[in-house]
């Protein structure tokens, strides 16, 4: 490797699905602030779709994606990455695994999330959450949040079914047009019951609910991709002044 390609880079385990990695990579772009090309962050993406399933690993016996997923950071850390970020919620519920198979620094999406409710202004409050029917029934954000302080409101088991499952598989499959009505709907119920504020947890969902449609949504939203790529960005800049002139 030559030495104007060595220094820190961002590693991204993507693919789960591909559509978040990519997206990721464009929010991270989005929302660094930087003047030039040079002022970006070094970012290595692996958006690898061969990944198996996470939410049929915990819901119907599915192959492990434990494996894969190690795989995939030991690659990132061979390859350079000084940190790592992981654009899926349900892979969380193996972080403590991943996190422990690398040396590197592996971002919580999770704390990411928590984190991004303070900026909005919320330090407390009823959080809604949307996701993978995994995700909210084994408790992911909840442990978190309400750690935290939070209470959490979650959809009702035909609202995951309906809602939130249906608009997660329509950007998997690139149906991107049938997304928007069920996750809308959902946002609806939560901000009914009310919530303070409504997590779109699971990858996908940031892009159900384009940006530019969720102030009419009524609700603030989280969203866990931008969520992440801010807490990639800050802990990126906030290396020391060594580490950042030799990237």
């Amino acid at each position: 490797m030559s030495s104007q390609s060595q220094g820190c880079y961002l590693g991204v385990l993507g693919g789960m699905g591909p559509m978040a990695g990519a997206a990721f990579a464009l929010r991270l772009a989005a929302l660094t602030p930087a003047d030039s090309d040079q002022a970006h962050i070094p970012t290595l993406l692996r958006n690898d779709p061969r990944i198996p399933d996470r939410s049929s690993a915990h819901m119907a016996g599915g192959e492990n994606p434990l494996p894969h997923m190690v795989e995939g950071v030991r690659f990132l850390e061979h390859a350079g990455a000084e940190l790592i970020a992981i654009p899926c919620n349900t892979a969380h519920l193996w972080y403590e695994q991943i996190a422990a198979a690398t040396r590197v620094p592996v971002l919580h999406i999770i704390e990411a999330v928590a984190d991004d409710l303070r900026r909005m202004g919320l330090p407390r409050g009823r959080i809604g959450l949307m996701g993978t029917a995994a995700t909210l029934k084994l408790g992911l954000y909840q442990r978190h949040l309400e750690a935290r302080g939070y209470e959490c409101l979650v959809p009702f088991d035909d609202e995951v079914e309906r809602d939130c499952m249906a608009s997660i598989r329509a950007v998997k499959a690139n149906q991107l047009e049938d997304a928007y009505a069920p996750a809308a709907r959902c946002i609806g119920s939560l901000k009914a019951r009310g919530a303070d504020a409504v997590v779109l947890g699971c990858t996908e969902l940031p892009l159900a609910v384009p940006h530019a449609l969720r102030p009419g949504l009524g609700v603030p939203l989280t969203d866990s991709i931008d969520a992440l790529a801010r807490a990639a960005i800050a802990r990126y800049q906030a290396r020391e002044p060594e580490e950042r002139l030799a990237a």
